[in-house]
C-alpha cells in the first residue's frame, strides 16, 4: 500500500513502527473526562489485556510535532482502532472521532465504534455494526476480540492466493501479521519479496516500505 501524508499530501517515503496486537482507542481526552467514559475505557482497557491486546491513545506518545499526524502514525501502526459514541462527548471532539475512524477504514484496519445507548450515530455509520456497551457489552466485545484470529488467517489465505501481486500479497500479510503478531509472517512476506526480484529495491522504495513490518 503507498501511503501518503495527510499534511503535504507527499507519499511517505518512511517507516512507520508496527505496533502488533495494539487497539487504538479513540475517546474524550481532556479534562474533564466524564465517569461514564472512564468507566467504558477501563472495561475496554481490561477485555483488551485478557487476549493480550494493549490499548493505546493519542496521549500514549509525545513526539513534539504536529499532533494529526502523530495520530494518523499511532493508526497506522495498529490493526485495530476503536471508537466510543456517547452523548456527553463534546460535539467537536465526536467529530474528530468519527474523523479518526475513517482513517483507519482508508488504511485498512479493523474498526469498530463502541456506543452508549443512548448515542446516536451519524447517517455515514447507519450500516455500520457497533457494539454497545450495556449489560451484554463484555461477552459481546469478547466475542468480537476473538473473532481477529480468524480475521487474521483470512488475510493469510488471501496473500498465500494471489497470484503474481506480490505486493498485495505483503499487504495482506502485514494485515495478518498486526492482528496476530505471529512473526513467521514477516518471513513470508520477505521470502515474497525475493520470489519477485525485488529484495534490491532501494530501502525507502514502495516494495521494500512494505515488506519491512
Amino acid at each position: 500500500m503507498i501511503i501518503y501524508n495527510p499534511l503535504d499530501g507527499d507519499a511517505l517515503t518512511s517507516s512507520i513502527p508496527s505496533n502488533p496486537r495494539h487497539c487504538f482507542l479513540m475517546t474524550r481526552l481532556g479534562a474533564p473526562v466524564p465517569d461514564a467514559l472512564i468507566n467504558i475505557r477501563d472495561v475496554v482497557t481490561e477485555l483488551c489485556h485478557e487476549v493480550n491486546y494493549e490499548v493505546i491513545d493519542a496521549s500514549s506518545r509525545v513526539t513534539g510535532r504536529d499532533f494529526l499526524l502523530k495520530i494518523w502514525r499511532l493508526i497506522a501502526s495498529a490493526p485495530l482502532s476503536i471508537g466510543i459514541c456517547h452523548e456527553e462527548i463534546p460535539a467537536p471532539t465526536q467529530a474528530n472521532i468519527y474523523y479518526e475512524i475513517g482513517v483507519a477504514q482508508a488504511l485498512g484496519k479493523e474498526t469498530l465504534i463502541i456506543k452508549s445507548p443512548n448515542a446516536t450515530v451519524p447517517s455515514d455509520f447507519v450500516r455500520t455494526e457497533y457494539v454497545e456497551f450495556d449489560h451484554n457489552f463484555r461477552n459481546n466485545f469478547t466475542s468480537y476480540l476473538n473473532s481477529l484470529s480468524d480475521q487474521a488467517d483470512h488475510y493469510e489465505l488471501v496473500a498465500d492466493q494471489l497470484d503474481r501481486n506480490p505486493i498485495l500479497a505483503i499487504d495482506y500479510l502485514k494485515r495478518a501479521f498486526l492482528i496476530s503478531g505471529d512473526n513467521r509472517l514477516r518471513d513470508k512476506a520477505q521470502q515474497l519479496l525475493v520470489e519477485a526480484g525485488l529484495e534490491d529495491r532501494a530501502r525507502n522504495s514502495v516494495e521494500q516500505l512494505a515488506a519491512n513490518f
